[in-house]
């Protein structure tokens, strides 16, 4: 009888893999969890309410899901071509832009948590 473990096992070493291979090779992504971890500090020395914590919990999701799928959409845009195309060139910039204002909006809840906590300091 297989194993209906089996499946779900693999899918999370790939996960694994994917989030690794992110960390090792993706120098905005490191900077990312960087980030992460100083929000994180942040949250603790304030004392940030739950439901900051689930906002900030949400944002840094975002940030770093934009980033990977950026990772991805470039990885799969240079597996189809290594030309230098128009619509290539689209689908990298857009990606990238993603990110951008994934991040921009990040520091702005960011802003709107932390600032008036940092004023009252």
């Amino acid at each position: 009888m297989q194993n209906p473990f089996r499946i779900h096992r693999i899918s999370f070493k790939h996960a694994f893999d994917g989030f690794v291979y992110s960390v090792r090779t993706q120098p905005n992504f490191r900077f990312h969890l960087l980030a992460t971890f100083v929000v994180a500090l942040l949250g603790i020395y304030f004392s940030i309410s739950i439901i900051e914590w689930l906002i900030l919990v949400f944002t840094i999701n975002t940030v770093l899901a934009a980033e990977m799928v950026n990772t991805s959409i470039e990885a799969m845009v240079d597996l189809i071509t290594l030309e230098r195309r128009a619509d290539a060139k689209v689908a990298k910039d857009v990606a990238s832009a993603m990110v951008l204002v994934s991040a921009t909006l990040s520091i702005i809840v960011g802003l709107i948590i932390f600032l008036p906590k940092i004023l009252n300091f």
